[in-house]
């Protein structure tokens, strides 16, 4: 294990401290569950292979017209009335 310094502002230090307290845990056990717990829901960048994805074109929607050309695009969207002459008519 590394042992570090860190500088944490004094209210999330006393609710950390409380949280170690209901769980019987000690502060740096705290610390690293909660690194772990951050880690797991925001994973590192990939480097490699998996660095080099790209996203893939865009599927043919067969749109007669571009839906976010106009200044009103979010109000229209969230109407909807922006998906009439959209599509053609079949």
């Amino acid at each position: 294990m590394v042992k570090t310094q860190i500088q944490v502002p004094d209210d999330l230090y006393g609710r950390i401290k409380q949280l170690a307290a209901q769980q019987e845990w000690s502060l740096a056990e705290t610390l690293r569950r909660g690194a772990e717990l951050l880690l797991a829901t925001r994973p590192l960048a990939a480097t490699g292979a998996a660095a080099a994805w790209t996203l893939e074109p865009p599927a043919n929607t067969q749109l007669l017209v571009d839906p976010f050309a106009g200044p009103n695009w979010r109000e229209n969207t969230n109407l909807g009335s922006s998906a009439d002459g959209l599509l053609p008519h079949r």
